[in-house]
């Protein structure tokens, strides 16, 4: 399946979705991950849709221990493939009816990984003349013992694992710069009209939000616009490198002080 070439950038609620679905797809619903970061949850059936169409998730597999199924035996071979056929060759090794996982690799040899499972070894022996007879070489193989997973970590919860960072960033003349921020659910500012933001000290003069981009939608703001969680904002600051312009919108110890 081909997917659209995009610059879609993920942010905090995509990658909880990515390390929740990681970590358990098949207890996992989209009830629970809205509960995890106060959203709807179809704003999280929403996301996942997207991220399915755009590539970012490409599918969903069970991990099955195939010892259990009656002693199975799975088989890791290394290939080396030339790398001009390296894809091609990959697609025909995913034909062999005992082939379960295909892995390509960019560079050096053994280029080309694949695990095949087998009743016997005279199964796997199969699988081996069949890759030869494609033009794969064999340069190793083992059979393999166990397999372990775990979701990515930078995608999880644990925030103290996360630094702040702009979506994006222009240093202009003046010591002025442009950025684009992902306001999240504990920012000071979420749930605020602009006007109270500014009232309440939690904007500051020095920094000025120029659009709002929320639901594939741009908005111009005004003193009644209400900054809300997944906002994506750009914001004109003098203030680069200061943690307090992250604070306001990603979440911080921050204090709000009200005139």
């Amino acid at each position: 399946m081909s997917y659209p070439e995009t610059d879609y950038r993920i942010d905090d609620i995509d990658r909880c979705i990515l390390y929740t679905l990681m970590k358990d797809g098949r207890e996992t619903t989209a009830t629970s991950i809205a509960e995890t970061v106060n959203v709807s949850g179809a704003t999280i059936r929403n996301r996942i849709q997207n991220l399915e169409e755009r590539g970012i998730i490409q599918g969903y597999t069970a991990h099955i221990d195939f010892e259990r199924t009656g002693g199975k035996l799975m088989n890791l071979y290394l290939c080396n493939v030339p790398v001009p056929e390296r894809e091609a060759l990959a697609q025909k090794a995913r034909t062999i009816p005992e082939v379960i996982n295909v892995r390509t690799l960019m560079t050096g040899r053994r280029n080309l990984h694949i695990v095949a499972v087998g009743e016997h070894t005279k199964d796997l022996q199969r699988v081996s003349r069949t890759l030869s007879q494609l033009g794969i070489e064999i340069e190793d193989e083992d059979l393999v013992e166990d397999e372990f997973f775990s979701p990515y970590t930078s995608f999880g919860p644990d925030d103290d694992q996360r630094t702040h960072e702009p979506n994006d960033f222009i240093s202009l003349t003046g010591q002025a710069n442009i950025m684009q921020l992902t306001v999240r659910s504990e920012a000071p500012i979420t749930g605020h009209t602009l006007e109270e933001a500014s009232n309440r000290n939690i904007l500051d003069e020095n920094t000025l939000i120029i659009s709002i981009e929320r639901d594939d939608r741009e908005l111009t703001p005004h003193g009644d616009t209400v900054v809300q969680s997944d906002d994506i904002v750009t914001i004109l600051t003098q203030q680069h490198g200061d943690e307090t312009v992250f604070d306001v919108f990603q979440g911080s110890d921050l204090e709000t002080v009200t005139k």
